[in-house]
């Protein structure tokens, strides 16, 4: 789905967006329900190349991606900024501690691999690229990655066109219906230059995860709530954006299938100390 852009003037940085960041956790229910899993062979290959079991998840939000990494047979702590979300990840069994990355303290504590899901942006690139460096163990692994997700046209264009006429002063008003893949894997190698940028780590690696997901209108409809455009929305505008696009789904015989692309920045922390 479309990310945070605009031409004219140039938007804040995600990372300053706090309330935006936060506004997630307003239904953590669903937002662990509808939001999908990240690719098995994703984890499999951060697990292969971690040195131990210990994992620290920067927003780790209601625990998906650290869930999927504590079945591999790691060790996750989780650090969320909201604490709806990190409620109801502690009831699934994960440990978390309320914080934003850049406040989060580590009390000297480190960790074979870092990983981010779906979070890093939020997160002040060069602040965090400096601080996973200080607690990740010579060697330790940074994964950061998340999901890149444009339904078909008819839908995408019913959405883009709603969200314009019920929130016409949003920041997300002014994009595109449809975003290319290559947008977003620039802003991935954005992060690949702030890794470097420490001195801390080796050469970064992006790796890319192609899969698809059968989606009926009622399974759509549950997931789009939980996606930023729409998670600060009034009841009143909410309805009628999910109203349009229900009718594009109908239109499409009542489901369809969506082609996933999952995005990573990997690196290795250098040094001996």
């Amino acid at each position: 789905m479309p990310t945070l852009s605009r031409e004219q003037p140039e938007p804040p940085q995600p990372h300053h967006l706090r309330q935006l960041a936060e506004s997630f956790g307003t239904d953590a229910r669903r937002y662990d329900e509808a939001r999908p899993e990240y690719p098995g062979d994703l984890v499999a290959r951060v697990v292969a190349g971690s040195p131990g079991p210990d994992v620290l998840d920067v927003g780790c939000g209601t625990g998906i991606a650290a869930r999927q990494f504590q079945a591999a047979g790691c060790a996750v702590l989780g650090v969320e900024p909201d604490p709806r979300m990190a409620d109801f990840a502690r009831e699934r069994g994960l440990p978390v501690e309320v914080a934003t990355f850049e406040a989060w303290e580590p009390a000297d504590r480190t960790f074979d691999t870092l990983i981010a899901a779906q979070s890093w942006h939020w997160v002040d690139p060069a602040a965090g690229a400096a601080k996973a460096a200080r607690v990740l163990r010579p060697h330790g692994h940074l994964a950061v990655f998340g999901h890149v997700f444009e339904p078909p046209a008819e839908v995408a264009e019913s959405f883009a066109a709603a969200y314009r006429r019920v929130a016409p002063d949003s920041p997300f008003a002014a994009q595109p219906a449809r975003r290319p893949l290559e947008t977003y894997r620039a802003g991935y190698a954005k992060i690949a230059d702030t890794l470097r940028e420490t001195g801390r780590f080796g050469e970064p690696e992006q790796w890319r995860f192609d899969w698809e997901r059968s989606y009926t209108r009622d399974q759509w409809l549950d997931l789009l709530p939980t996606t930023g455009g729409l998670t600060r929305l009034a009841p009143g505008q909410l309805a009628e954006v999910l109203g349009a696009v229900g009718r594009a789904v109908d239109a499409l015989g009542g489901r369809f299938t969506m082609r996933y692309t999952t995005l990573a920045i990997t690196a290795v922390r250098a040094g001996t100390s």
